[in-house]
């Protein structure tokens, strides 16, 4: 595996340098995207041969660690260029992967006649590297590395259009947003190195084996972790840039949504789930943050135009969802959802991306509506989406959705289960909502100026293979009642040690098949009314009232943006002005500087008088400094 594992990334990082450094002078729009797209369906093939050899390995021995060559060697700190090569991170390869060829197919068709093409592909080649290391490190510096790189990339990838100022502000809000988080992650990277004397992932999970649960030390680093988890994956407080991020281009909400930037946090949570099961307290806060963030974003979405901006808000409760999950120690349910929801919301986002295309442009859901005679094969696509991730069985949201309800209503209690239940409901409700506007009722857009059409094949088949993986892929992770989880038994020697530690500390309550069912049928019926009550109410609206009240305040999404301007933008903003650059900068910094060469410009004129061109001046001076020099040896 060492001779071929490195070409994972070596081949999307060659992509970006081939479009870098020769894009311009590529004539051909598709050969650019082609080869990039190629350069990332390598490595997915190399991942799906991993995932065999991997298979083939006895079930206590499915771990690889595969190292190049010495990182870093300062004092003692010492990091190797390795790869971590186990169930968990091959899911993560086939996952970024393959949703993200799918991204970069259907962005040939997308991006077509853009004077950036070269340049959106080379990103989109960087952020495969990037994410490619973040899921693959054998340790938490080279894990830092794909975490940084994935910010910038975002940076690049958002603010593409960069000639369009909200497109810069919408970067450099996630850029900024995203270093609050980077300080957890680097701050539970310095107290790893400090008590523990490594940055080895491995070595670092052995050693807190045989801690106490609960010990101060895993709690702060936890923490940290968790809140460079929610810079990245977008929970309260910092989701606020996620939102935002609408304003690149359309193939790179889907990246960054579905199955690269966000699923970030999640993973690095998983991958360090022995510390959460060690750390409860940091686990509860855990599960507090994602019930919040996600009954709070769920109802954001309700109220929303832009068909974006719903997926956006929709991304960041289905986010919440999965911190629910690892908050209840339920990691392999909270992965499940992650691939689950790669799927249909990689689905959703380009379907999206073609009503924009064939609307030219238009995002208001408001102006569209009867687009499903229009653009069939987007309107049947975007459907099954929407189906998934409203938990309607057999498709694949519908397995992953009831795994985390089954586990926070038998590890959390009822009330945890009954705002998650709750939020599935908004979930449901949302959805048909934005189905119901976009493609059903009469067309409420300008037909003499906007004549919808079906995207091309470069688009349309990416939404096809997507939505049948979006119906299919829950099949991996049945329910125990169902038969098989393939899932589960598959992650089993990851999470091995969390859930002996857990099984030890907190024995799982026994609970009867019947009550699966019925909390299956519960969740199933609830998704079923929010269908019907939306689809019913929305799908025939063809007038749109001012919002009052409470709707006002959640189209505005709780003012929270405002408050943030008020509480820390604007302060720091006007400090700024006022005192680090009118008093600091201008009088301090540019006073010292000036004075300084104000007095050695006076100085500099005051001797200037020394110098008359009188020879006998000169020779006067002269013979005073030899009658100084001969009296100071007199005298000393």
């Amino acid at each position: 595996m060492q001779n071929y594992f490195l070409s994972i990334t070596v081949l999307p990082l060659l992509g970006f340098l081939i479009n870098v450094l020769f894009g311009k002078k590529i004539k051909s729009e598709k050969f650019s995207g082609w080869l990039s797209s190629i350069f990332v369906l390598i490595p997915f093939l190399i991942g799906v041969q991993a995932l065999f050899e991997i298979m083939s390995l006895p079930e206590d021995g499915r771990k690889i660690v595969i190292n190049y060559f010495n990182w870093i060697s300062a004092g003692k700190l010492t990091v190797n260029y390795s790869f971590l090569v186990d169930p968990l991170s091959v899911v993560m390869i086939l996952v970024v992967t393959g949703i993200g060829f799918l991204i970069h197919v259907y962005s040939i068709g997308y991006m077509h006649g853009d004077e950036g093409y070269a340049r959106f592909f080379a990103y989109l080649n960087l952020f495969i590297f990037a994410m490619l290391h973040l899921v693959i490190a054998d340790n938490f510096l080279l894990v830092f590395l794909g975490w940084e790189g994935v910010g910038l990339c975002s940076y690049l990838l958002i603010g593409f259009w960069y000639e369009k100022k909200f497109t810069g502000d919408a970067a450099k809000k996630a850029f900024i947003v995203n270093r609050i988080g980077d300080f957890g992650f680097l701050t539970a990277m310095f107290l790893i190195f400090t008590y523990f004397g490594t940055l080895d992932i491995s070595g670092f999970l052995g050693q807190i084996a045989g801690y106490p649960v609960n010990n101060a030390l895993l709690i702060a680093i936890a923490l940290f972790f968790f809140l460079g988890a929610t810079g990245k994956s977008a929970q309260i407080p910092l989701y606020v840039w996620l939102p935002d991020a609408m304003a690149g281009p359309t193939p790179v909400s889907a990246l960054i949504h579905a199955a690269t930037m966000v699923t970030a946090g999640i993973y690095l949570v998983a991958r360090t789930s022995l510390l959460y099961v060690l750390a409860p307290y940091a686990s509860n806060i855990v599960l507090i943050i994602g019930i919040a963030t996600a009954i709070i974003s769920a109802t954001i979405a309700v109220k929303q135009n832009d068909i974006k901006k719903i997926l956006a808000y929709s991304t960041v409760s289905q986010l919440g969802f999965m911190f629910i999950a690892l908050g209840t120690l339920s990691f392999v349910a909270a992965v499940f959802h992650l691939v689950t929801h790669a799927f249909f919301k990689a689905l959703m986002f380009l379907g999206s991306g073609s009503v924009i295309h064939g609307m030219h442009e238009e995002q208001d859901v408001r102006n569209m509506g009867g687009l499903r005679d229009k653009m069939k094969i987007t309107y049947i696509t975007f459907l099954v989406g929407a189906f998934a991730i409203s938990g309607i069985p057999p498709l694949s949201g519908f397995f992953s959705k009831d795994e985390i309800l089954y586990k926070t209503f038998t590890n959390a209690g009822i009330l945890p289960y009954l705002l998650v239940l709750i939020t599935a409901g908004f979930t449901a409700f949302y959805m048909f909502r934005l189905v119901g506007l976009t493609f059903f009722g009469k067309p409420r857009y300008n037909s003499e100026h906007i004549h919808p059409h079906e995207s091309p094949r470069t688009m349309t088949v990416p939404l096809i293979i997507l939505a049948v993986l979006s119906a299919i892929g829950g099949f991996i992770g049945l329910p125990h009642v169902m038969g098989f989880n393939a899932l589960e038994h598959w992650l089993e020697p990851v999470f091995k040690n969390s859930y002996a530690l857990i099984n030890l500390n907190h024995p799982e309550s026994e609970h009867s098949s019947a009550v699966e069912w019925l909390l299956m049928l519960v969740s199933v019926l609830v998704a079923a009314a929010a269908i019907y009550i939306s689809f019913r109410k929305y799908s025939r609206q063809d007038k749109f009232a001012e919002e009052k009240g409470f709707g006002k305040v959640l189209e505005n999404k709780y003012y929270v943006d405002e408050a943030y301007d008020k509480a820390v933008v604007n302060p720091i903003f006007r400090t700024s002005e006022s005192f680090f650059w009118k008093i600091f900068d201008v009088k301090i910094i540019d006073g010292l500087v000036n004075g300084i060469a104000n007095s050695l410009s006076k100085f500099s004129i005051d001797w200037k008088k020394l110098q008359t061109g009188v020879v006998q001046d000169y020779a006067a001076l002269a013979i005073t400094g030899i009658i100084g020099i001969i009296l100071y040896f007199l005298f000393a």
